[in-house]
């Protein structure tokens, strides 16, 4: 197995409450590596967006360390951090995080705006990404008028503007129908075994899991390998 771009150790996440600690996370532990689709399933409040957004460097851990590539997120300051998140890391949200008063096409170029990607390349690497996610037709159009599985596939296109290494997607088919959902998770598997994306999706559907080159379960913080159901009733 080729090398881990992501290597996470003994993550833990603890909340100081007036009722006492609350651990999100305790000594979780992956590594995740290019071209692989995890799955990541467990209840809801079990952790999966605490973890995801811990390895993403969004959250910092309580204790525990997170390397992506060369760079320890857990010990680098603030800015090679937001380096590594602009350059290395997608984050696809369930709640699809696109700005309204931005178009289709807006929204995926503005991270290429943020890494001062020259505007001939932004222009032509938004037309393939929308193309890819089967919005070429919709690219003018602002996140109110799409449909909340058009508006998911924004968010892919989005994710991917900045060529990352690794994708983390939070639930990515929550609000949407079934149909749409599996239609979204082919796209996010060809992500991980077309491009060579090490991919990280957390979900409650135990559907999903069959599309997983691996499973991890999260039950009350607490990580474990899962098993892939033979299958779904």
């Amino acid at each position: 197995m080729s090398e881990p771009v992501l290597e996470a150790s003994d993550l833990s996440v603890v909340h100081r409450t007036p009722a006492g600690d609350v651990h999100a996370l305790s000594d979780a532990s992956l590594e995740l590596h290019p071209g692989e689709l995890v799955v990541l399933v467990g209840p809801s409040g079990a952790g999966k967006t605490t973890l995801l957004h811990v390895l993403g460097g969004i959250q910092p851990p309580t204790t525990g360390r997170v390397r992506v590539g060369d760079v320890v997120l857990t010990e680098a300051p603030e800015k090679q951090v937001d380096a590594v998140r602009r350059d290395d890391i997608g984050y696809v949200f369930q709640s699809f995080g696109l700005i309204g008063a931005l178009s289709a096409e807006e929204n995926v170029e503005l991270p290429m705006r943020i890494r001062g990607t020259e505007p001939a390349e932004r222009s032509e690497r938004v037309t393939r990404l929308l193309e890819r996610v089967g919005l070429a037709d919709h690219a003018k159009q602002r996140p109110a008028e799409l449909s909340g599985g058009q508006q998911q596939r924004v968010g892919i296109a989005r994710a991917l503007a900045g060529s990352p290494r690794i994708v983390l997607a939070d639930e990515p088919t929550g609000q949407l129908d079934s149909h749409t959902a599996a239609t979204m998770i082919d796209l996010i598997a060809s992500i991980a075994h077309e491009d060579g994306v090490a991919v990280l999706l957390s979900t409650h559907d135990p559907s999903i899991m069959l599309r997983a080159d691996r499973v991890l379960e999260l039950h009350d913080g607490v990580l474990r390998a899962g098993v892939v159901p033979a299958a779904v009733v």
